[in-house]
């Protein structure tokens, strides 16, 4: 970024140096043994969590940052930079820690969210199935009740975090009533009996993040995990956190953009072609042309949706509207300066290559983008 954002703050630029070293020194260097392993070493959670950068954004009285999404954003930021996919931060911070801060009991967070903002527990939530993507209504693990306890029976596919997970948030059906009716989330300890993590997913990109299969065969949990007041409140749960994951993807798909403009002008300007650097022919400086465009309009956008989620008033539409266009635009750049890379882009020892593989899958995650098209629709 060659600007500011109208977002952040000294205090951000602070941080934004810290997330920058801590990227660069504990990151950047493991990419290709994350990569090969499918998994990030266990201790990067935990230096993370000494430094502070674990649940920036929830309170202090539960261990967290007293921060807001912005510094979050900050993070996901400078992991893009180096064009990392490999660390689920941004689901642990983002999404997890904040079902267990909105809905989750006084002793629910007292228990669980310190641990996680030092790294001690790793949290993922689980919620597709591997007969139900975005369809979440029609999710088909059980958690019948027996006495103080949920017997949980199911299985849950493409799950971030799952080979790590210390705690799982899981959608499942506590009522037989059609649709959203009876869905509720409920906590899952990662050594309870009965719970058993499948591979870990062979995927297109990001090859070294440990999205893996979860099975639940008669778990039992007390009836305490439940997150919230009472059954059935899952699904308006759901739609009422979705949002600040969908945010997350715009965030990281125009840092992403940003990278990948930033990492071709510099490779074009060193490499030559036909007696000139290939940044001299006009075909490479108006592909540049069209991307950074594409980039700034992206990045306005999503500073604007950042700051009105951090004053409440982004609604689901726009942050809808933002998540497939960034989504979207990112694969374009991505392939765009990965063309003006030629052979070497297509090698996975050149950044571009991982970022092309590892853009696809955010217009999929997170609800599809033809449900965000749905979604936008309903509103005009």
């Amino acid at each position: 970024m060659t600007d500011r954002s109208s977002w952040e703050t000294d205090d951000l630029t602070a941080l934004r140096d810290l997330a920058r070293s801590f990227c660069e020194k504990e990151i950047k260097p493991n990419i290709e043994k994350f990569i090969e392993q499918h998994h990030v070493d266990r201790d990067l959670w935990n230096k993370a969590g000494e430094l502070g950068l674990l649940c920036m954004s929830i309170p202090e009285e539960y261990g967290g940052g007293g921060g807001t999404f912005a510094h979050e954003a900050v993070l996901i930021e400078e992991q893009a930079r180096i064009a990392d996919s490999s660390w689920g931060a941004s689901l642990h911070n983002g999404i997890v820690a904040h079902y267990l801060l909105e809905y989750g009991s006084e002793e629910q967070k007292q228990t669980w969210l310190p641990k996680m903002a030092s790294g001690e527990v790793v949290g993922a939530i689980a919620m597709t199935e591997p007969g139900t993507g975005s369809d979440l209504q029609n999710v088909k693990t059980k958690a019948v009740r027996d006495g103080d306890d949920y017997v949980i029976d199911g299985a849950k596919t493409f799950i971030t975090n799952g080979g790590q997970a210390d705690l799982i948030i899981v959608v499942a059906k506590t009522d037989v009533g059609e649709g959203a009716k009876g869905i509720s989330l409920i906590l899952v300890e990662g050594d309870r009996d009965g719970f058993r993590r499948g591979r870990v997913l062979d995927k297109v990109g990001q090859r070294g993040q440990d999205t893996s299969e979860l099975f639940f065969d008669g778990v039992r949990v007390p009836t305490s995990n439940l997150l919230g007041a009472e059954e059935g409140q899952g699904f308006i749960q759901l739609m009422q956190q979705l949002p600040q994951e969908r945010l997350i993807i715009a965030v990281a798909s125009v840092a992403g953009m940003e990278t990948a403009v930033a990492q071709t002008i510099e490779y074009t300007k060193d490499r030559t072609a036909f007696g000139r650097p290939i940044f001299g022919f006009q075909n490479t400086k108006f592909k540049l042309a069209e991307a950074a465009t594409e980039t700034r309009i992206a990045r306005v956008f999503v500073d604007d949706c950042i700051v009105k989620h951090l004053d409440g008033a982004l609604d689901i539409p726009t942050v809808a509207m933002a998540k497939w266009w960034t989504s979207d635009r990112a694969m374009v750049v991505a392939d765009e300066c990965l063309q003006l890379f030629g052979g070497y882009g297509y090698m996975n020892e050149y950044p571009i290559a991982r970022m092309w593989a590892d853009n696809r899958v955010q217009k999929i995650y997170a609800g599809t983008n033809e449900i965000m098209k749905e979604i936008i629709a309903r509103s005009l």
